[in-house]
């Protein structure tokens, strides 16, 4: 706390000019009242012959009423000597004491702040606070300047466990070593988990594959072999050979076309999947009891089959015809001209009554020559067979050129 003022000589009160010499401390700078260096603030109103907020006005010999800052700090005695004045930092202007040994020669107080202060950080940001420098405040101020070098506050540790081990030192010892190794570990669970997840990833993968080839791929193989088949039978009816009135199973022997849907497909023997219709090529009924007429037959049901979808898909769109519409088949010889009549668009795969010679639910009464197509309904799906049912009305030979139907 601020020294007090020893009394003088002449035993004026403070602040005044004695008749004998000047008082402790210097004269006023602008006359009475104004406060100097080293005087006390007594407050603001205390009776006595300097007025009201006037410094000094109160006698030096009277103590000044004032409460302690704190009720172990002793005061010492007005009567007693002053060795020296100290030239610490003036009193409160409110009345209140400093602590007394606030500043000393080693500043010993600033350096408990600065610990506390440091402890204080380490526990809010969860790393071990630093040891305090040894030595003076030049040491701490360059051993603060080295311990924050690579960044602009001091370094912390990321985790406290980490924080902790590295200040103690310790290194981790081989069982907690092994302890955290197998806490790495995953367990059971995650493992079969894992697993779950790879097969049903690999099973989705698997059928992405699976939907791409019947979708597409088979599509594209199954139009490179029937349009391979359609030209190498071109080429032979080019070339004049000629091929027996019975064809074996898988062999082709005419060609299809629906100038409506842009289709122009190969005929072949029998309606094996793998064989026939699996190639693109529409199948013609002609073994066992499923046996039909030949074209050229003088009466009789000219039944084919074909896929709807996937494997080059040649019936996919005969829902879309129309009474009237055109399909033709062209042999070595001759071209049969056929007009669509109706269609049945949903009935049973067992229903083999739509290739009878009459055939049933086609509207037709009597004997004729007619051409049935045959394919699965609904679309992606084998569940029905849809119908559609024709009638000749041309027979054209090669030698006089392609029909009508087909130019234009």
């Amino acid at each position: 706390m601020t020294a007090l003022r020893p009394e003088h000589e002449t035993g004026a009160p403070y602040g005044r000019a004695a008749e004998s010499g000047p008082s402790y401390g210097q004269q006023p700078y602008e006359g009475a009242g104004a406060w100097h260096e080293g005087q006390e603030w007594s407050g603001y109103e205390h009776p006595g012959d300097g007025g009201a907020g006037q410094v000094g006005a109160q006698p030096y010999g009277q103590r000044t009423q004032q409460t302690p800052y704190d009720a172990t700090t002793v005061l010492p005695s007005y009567d007693e000597p002053a060795s020296a004045p100290s030239y610490g930092p003036p009193a409160p202007r409110d009345g209140s004491m400093p602590l007394r040994g606030l500043v000393d020669d080693e500043t010993v107080a600033l350096r408990a702040t600065d610990v506390g202060a440091a402890r204080l950080a380490a526990d809010r940001v969860g790393g071990a606070a630093p040891a305090p420098a040894p030595g003076g405040r030049a040491a701490r101020r360059k051993a603060a300047r080295r311990h924050g070098r690579r960044g602009n506050g001091p370094r912390t540790a990321e985790r406290p466990a980490e924080a902790a081990e590295t200040a103690l030192g310790a290194p981790r010892s081989r069982m907690e070593a092994r302890r955290a190794a197998r806490a790495q570990k995953p367990g059971a669970a995650v493992l079969v988990s894992r697993l779950v997840g790879e097969l049903f990833i690999t099973t989705g993968v698997v059928m992405l594959l699976f939907v791409t080839y019947q979708l597409w791929w088979s599509n594209v193989r199954a139009h490179q072999e029937a349009g391979s088949a359609a030209k190498h039978l071109q080429q032979d009816w080019a070339n004049g050979r000629r091929e027996p009135g019975e064809f074996a199973p898988g062999q082709g022997f005419a060609l299809l076309h629906i100038p409506k849907l842009d289709v122009v497909a190969p005929i072949a023997e029998g309606t094996s999947k793998t064989k026939v219709l699996d190639k693109g090529m529409v199948g013609h009924y002609g073994e066992g009891s499923l046996k039909t007429a030949m074209p050229d037959a003088k009466a009789g049901n000219f039944g084919l089959a074909g896929h709807r979808n996937t494997h080059g898909e040649p019936f996919r769109y005969i829902n879309r015809l129309k009474p009237g519409d055109p399909i033709v088949v062209e042999t070595q010889d001759t071209y049969f001209v056929y007009k669509m009549t109706s269609i049945l668009p949903v009935t049973s795969p067992s229903n083999t009554s739509v290739l009878a010679p009459i055939p049933k639910g086609s509207g037709f009464t009597t004997p004729g020559r007619y051409i049935t197509l045959t394919t699965c309904t609904p679309e992606f799906t084998s569940t029905y067979r849809m119908i559609v049912w024709g009638k000749m009305v041309e027979e054209r030979p090669r030698s006089k050129g392609k029909p009508d139907a087909l130019i234009s």
